[in-house]
């Protein structure tokens, strides 16, 4: 009898550890010096520019709790009602803790779930890197801060291109750790967060994001996530495949023209737009390369346009309302153009873009006499040709 009741007991125990049925989350959190309140559920848009609230719960003593379904790994946020900040997680099935710190967001816990316990270790990590380079790079901005200012006053781009590139260089540790993390964590939802933000990032070819996506677990690969990535991949090498390699995509033929809207929805053509110098820029609002590379570009072009420099942008956003807004804050006074379709853009295709930002240098007859320059190199190849006779 004392068996049977033995037995009982630690069934009942089992069930009641464990109480959670398939694809169910429970997200338990502490909040210390905070004992009532409000926290709301936030999950971010497909762009992560903004959050939405789909869930309140009230704190009670302290402490409160969140229960829901979940069919895959997602990340969420934790809004606390009156603190700044928010806590980032992935919500996902299982039981998941939050320890949140209200006077220091960000050195709040996470953990419970597999996804969660990797994510903290990962912000750990990434915190330790970042607090060994932090003296050299604030000792860098201390003595740098007024050559900066004054470089970006007189719109010398050569010396602005400088100090980001020595900046980059003391960042080194981080960039190492942030890419290679994939590689040693296929299981890890963070790797192909980190993979789907190398795409469209000109240091890292096609080839091997695809490398490193392909190495990550299968059931990552199946999420919502995964199946973006995956045919973003797809879409960019068969566009470089439907490009044949003609003469009209290489330096010293003559670039192919094309049309396409600009945000008034006027019909703008490349032949309209030359000058004595164009520079054709192949770009996006959600591309952040081609977002920092902006104020050097207008720096140029501020400098140049009325001796004969004209630009032509090329955007391959989706959504004009972004498209547009990007155009407005960076102050891009050119010519722009999109026909909204991403990397599917005709235009694209017709030049074989897989990456952006990508830009191609013409003189006054439309000739390609250069691609891809930056800072000063750019900037000399445009002068010269301004020069020339």
């Amino acid at each position: 009898m004392k068996k049977i009741i033995l037995l009982l007991a630690i069934t009942l125990i089992a069930v009641s550890c464990n109480s959670l049925s398939e694809g169910e989350y429970s997200i338990t959190g502490t909040i210390k010096g905070l004992p009532n309140g409000i926290v709301y559920l936030e999950k971010p848009d497909e762009n992560g520019m903004s959050a939405k609230a789909v869930d309140t719960v009230k704190i009670i003593d302290g402490k409160f709790e969140i229960k829901g379904n979940s069919t895959e790994p997602e990340m969420y946020f934790l809004q606390v009602e009156k603190v700044n900040g928010k806590v980032a997680f992935i919500l996902e099935e299982g039981e998941i803790s939050v320890e949140v710190d209200k006077d220091s967001i960000f050195k709040s816990k996470i953990g419970g779930t597999y996804s969660n316990d990797e994510f903290y270790s990962f912000n750990q990590k990434s915190n330790e890197i970042q607090k060994s380079s932090q003296k050299k790079i604030m000792d860098f901005q201390m003595k740098n801060m007024a050559k900066m200012k004054e470089a970006q006053e007189k719109n010398d781009t050569v010396a602005i291109n400088s100090l980001r590139k020595e900046y980059k260089g003391l960042q080194k540790n981080m960039t190492d750790f942030l890419f290679g993390y994939p590689k040693d964590h296929p299981k890890s939802y963070i790797s192909m967060l980190i993979i789907q933000s190398m795409i469209g990032n000109p240091e890292h070819k096609i080839e091997d994001v695809e490398i490193k996506f392909n190495a990550l677990d299968k059931k990552l690969k199946e999420t919502k996530v995964g199946k973006k990535i995956a045919e973003k991949i797809k879409e960019i090498k068969n566009a470089s495949k439907a490009i044949p390699t003609t003469s009209g995509i290489n330096v010293g033929a003559v670039a192919p023209d094309f049309s396409a809207k600009n945000p008034q929805g006027k019909i703008v053509s490349l032949k309209s737009s030359l000058g004595k110098v164009t520079i054709i820029d192949f770009w996006a609002s959600w591309c952040g390369p081609c977002r920092a590379e902006n104020p050097n570009v207008v720096a140029l072009y501020n400098e140049l346009h009325t001796k004969g420099l004209n630009i032509i942008g090329v955007s391959l956003d989706k959504d004009a309302a972004k498209w547009k807004e990007a155009i407005a804050k960076d102050g891009l006074t050119w010519t722009q153009i999109s026909n909204l379709k991403e990397f599917n853009d005709p235009i694209a295709k017709q030049y074989g873009i897989t990456q952006i930002p990508t830009t191609y240098i013409l003189d006054s007859k439309g000739t390609i006499v250069a691609k891809d320059l930056r800072g000063k190199e750019l900037k000399s190849k445009v002068l010269e040709l301004l020069n020339s006779k």
